[in-house]
């Protein structure tokens, strides 16, 4: 069957255009034939085509520089270079210029098709992961909630509801989910956008100090309080206030909490004058909490006060379909970020990740992507590369063997959190920034497994 969109050959030579057409012909290719390579640019303007054949060692434009106007046109389409002579000269021109292959004269039919069907190959990979990602963006509009998935589809279409009626959401899901992720796109599509999204991580926080963080404080009401400040509620005024592993909230703040949520006032602690504040609560659960309530460490009345509307999200593990596009998308941020120019991780790498079983989730897979990146030693990610910094289980038994899943995500925590110090130079801030986590949460990693901050310490 004949391509939709046809091969562009260039080539001044007739006999050898002659015989290029014919192989690619007998394999069902739609092939057109230009001898000039100047018409075949204006050509290429107009028409669409899926591959671009060039010979080098043309009268007029040579095939590096209709290599150039080709992928200013459009760069997506793949170009492979034809040359009597791959000089080191020709092939690095070739690769700055973005050319996709290089063969040789003389070649041999086999081998020509097969260089030809893999970047065909290539493009359709590509053409059907923007295809999913506009769709997923036209439909959605939620930037940073990735995937295809029926699990992801049904929260993304429960988010674009909930988010225009202001009612208290609770987000459920394993650690490393996109729980803020989730709670961000609710209050950036809700009429509160353009007021502040105010997050709390209940869990990284001292118990000593939740109360007042939450409700702020007038000067005296403690030792240390050495003048007011506002709390965390009074913050986001008119916006979204977003409560993560709010289980974790000890029984009196619980308590202060359940009573703001009621009267939609509270007071700072030390003072005797209420506050009034407009605030959407949206709250957030790695674990059950109806089984929090059942141990009774958390408050059955605060529960239906936050559980308005309940979006459960999927682990990882449960929508590897979601892994690719993920993996592309993360590339995609890392190149932007950092001007690289990864193209992508080879099928034997994605097959690798789509073994593992990612109890870090989302998370996870950001981390191993953004190490495999770092050791990277060309365009694309191999496979040896990426099982590096993820460990399959060897057999049954340690696959449901806590203590082995435990001390694997130590070890690739431990490996992760030294390559990031050492990449940054110590600099726990910028680390932090670079891998797109809280410092206090670094902080944590460092003093967990006792990591060295100065690079120069071996650790």
């Amino acid at each position: 069957m004949a391509s939709a969109k046809p091969i562009m050959i260039v080539e001044d030579d007739e006999g050898l255009s002659r015989l290029i057409s014919d192989i690619l012909s007998d394999d069902g290719k739609s092939v057109t034939v230009f001898h000039d390579p100047y018409r075949a640019v204006a050509e290429f303007g107009c028409e669409q085509f899926s591959l671009v054949i060039t010979d080098v060692k043309m009268p007029g434009m040579d095939g590096i520089e209709v290599l150039g106007h080709v992928k200013r046109i459009d760069p997506n389409v793949p170009v492979i270079i034809i040359t009597a002579h791959a000089t080191v000269d020709v092939s690095i021109q070739a690769l700055r210029k973005g050319a996709d292959d290089l063969i040789t004269k003389p070649f041999e039919a086999e081998e020509f098709l097969y260089r030809i069907r893999k970047a065909l190959k290539n493009t359709a990979l590509l053409e059907e992961n923007l295809k999913l990602k506009k769709e997923l963006f036209s439909k959605f509009r939620f930037e940073n909630i990735i995937g295809v998935s029926g699990g992801i589809k049904q929260v993304l279409e429960k988010v674009e509801k909930v988010a225009q009626r202001d009612l208290p959401v609770m987000i459920i899901g394993e650690s490393g989910t996109g729980k803020e992720l989730v709670a961000q796109a609710i209050h950036y599509n809700s009429p509160r956008k353009d007021h502040d999204f105010t997050a709390i991580n209940c869990g990284a926080l001292p118990q000593s100090l939740m109360e007042s963080e939450l409700f702020g404080y007038r000067k005296g009401a403690f030792t240390g309080a050495a003048g007011d400040r506002d709390g965390l509620i009074e913050q986001a005024d008119g916006g979204t206030l977003f409560l993560d592993e709010v289980v974790n909230l000890t029984s009196d703040v619980q308590k202060a909490l359940l009573r703001f949520l009621q009267e939609k006032e509270f007071r700072r602690l030390g003072d005797t004058r209420t506050v009034k504040v407009d605030v959407r609560v949206i709250s957030a659960t790695n674990t059950d909490p109806r089984k929090a309530i059942s141990e009774r460490t958390f408050r059955e009345d605060l529960y239906y006060r936050l559980n308005g509307i309940t979006i459960h999200i999927p682990p990882l593990r449960e929508r590897t379909v979601d892994i690719p596009l993920l993996v592309q998308y993360l590339i995609t941020r890392h190149n932007k970020k950092f001007g690289t120019d990864f193209a992508g991780f080879t099928p034997a790498a994605i097959e690798a990740l789509l073994r593992h079983s990612w109890p870090g989730n989302v998370r996870e897979l950001a981390n191993v992507v953004e190490a495999s990146l770092a050791l990277a030693r060309g365009r694309h990610i191999d496979s040896e590369t990426v099982t590096q910094f993820i460990r399959a289980p060897q057999s049954q038994e340690d696959e449901s063997g806590q203590g082995d899943y435990h001390e694997a995500l130590g070890r690739f925590e431990r490996e992760y959190f030294t390559s990031l110090l050492r990449k940054n130079r110590g600099n726990v801030d910028e680390a932090a920034r670079h891998a797109g986590i809280n410092i206090v949460t670094l902080y944590r990693k460092i003093k967990k497994f006792g990591l060295k901050k100065d690079p120069a310490t071996p650790i």
